[in-house]
């Protein structure tokens, strides 16, 4: 496996875990979204906007867009649905990065516009970091989401290759529109 692979797979894996962690907080509601909990972040959606939110920060710096962080409301979407949109399309984007990367283009920097300075890091440190926030945030509304009414999803789950593994997730990339050999090329 290539270097390009592995951050494409990561991108891929990283909507897939977005689209099932949001399908499970879709079924909550209003009030129980917004309901104060245990966590670094005092709400499942406060949460998720979070991981939005950074996400956009980065894919922008990724693209060439230097974006100040502090330039997003912490809480963009106060609808599930609206977040849902709005995660969707930034994952898409980042996966559009990805498919288009190459060896160069992981060793190329970007800047990351803090708080009165700027950062500068090449874009596979930069990815590296970015799939690992959004894991541990995930695991963070997982964890919430088991004081709710509704299951937490399965998101341990990676992209392994028997038949039984892919029948698994086939409705999932049906509806997201992903194939293995897309994944994997």
């Amino acid at each position: 496996m290539t270097a390009t692979t592995y951050f494409r797979a990561q991108a891929y894996n990283n909507a897939w875990a977005n689209y099932r962690l949001l399908g499970a907080a879709g079924r909550l509601n209003t009030d129980e979204l917004s309901a104060s909990r245990a966590s670094f972040f005092p709400s499942i959606i406060h949460t998720l906007n979070h991981i939005l939110t950074v996400d956009w920060f980065y894919v922008a710096a990724l693209e060439g867009q230097g974006v100040d962080h502090a330039e997003f409301d912490e809480i963009p979407c106060s609808a599930i649905a609206d977040l849902e949109r709005e995660q969707k399309a930034v994952d898409r984007r980042l996966i559009s990065l990805c498919d288009a990367l190459d060896d160069a283009g992981l060793a190329e920097t970007i800047d990351l516009i803090r708080d009165g300075w700027v950062q500068t890091e090449p874009k596979d440190r930069t990815l590296l970091h970015l799939f690992q926030h959004q894991v541990h945030h995930r695991g963070q509304v997982h964890s919430m989401l088991s004081g709710t009414r509704v299951e937490p999803p399965q998101l341990d789950e990676f992209f392994l290759g028997a038949e039984q593994e892919r029948a698994l997730r086939a409705a999932d990339f049906r509806a997201l529109g992903f194939n293995e050999e897309t994944i994997w090329r």
